[in-house]
């Protein structure tokens, strides 16, 4: 079973549906699932380090930064800028994503977040209504202790 199928599995098992997924891994995926817990499609964008090291790495000038919560959207110099940029940035694609998805699914679907960068987009988030940092790990326990015995 691949980790998208994993995801979906679990993610309903906790929460039902119909529901999103976005994952924020090597890419940031978005996965719609429906009310029965069919996997409908999904979306996949770039991942937040992936674009920011083609940032750090493409535009000469601006220096690899760490990636934390800016405290304002409008920074006040270089570093703060370029970290309001990408985290900010990266909460608006999230919310236009999850916003559209959830006009094609219909009804009420519940938005949750996994991977490594979610607990760091998500309270920029508008959309995220909850953090499950490791979703794919929390179903292979979910299947290791059914099987186990």
């Amino acid at each position: 079973m691949n980790n998208r199928k994993m995801s979906v599995r679990t993610a309903f098992a906790l929460y039902g549906g119909p529901l999103v997924i976005v994952d924020f891994g090597t890419a940031t995926t978005f996965c719609a699932v429906s009310k029965k817990g069919d996997y409908l499609g999904g979306a996949i964008a770039p991942g937040v380090m992936i674009s920011a090291e083609a940032l750090f790495a493409r535009a000469s000038k601006l220096p690899k930064v760490e990636l934390l919560r800016p405290k304002n959207v409008i920074g006040r110099d270089t570093v703060s800028s370029m970290q309001a940029g990408i985290i900010i940035g990266y909460a608006g694609l999230v919310d236009e994503v999850v916003t559209r998805m959830k006009q094609e699914i219909g009804g009420k679907p519940f938005v949750v977040a996994t991977g490594g960068l979610a607990s760091l987009i998500a309270p920029e988030s508008k959309s995220i209504q909850k953090v499950h940092p490791f979703l794919t790990l929390e179903g292979l326990r979910v299947i290791y202790q059914n099987h186990a015995g």
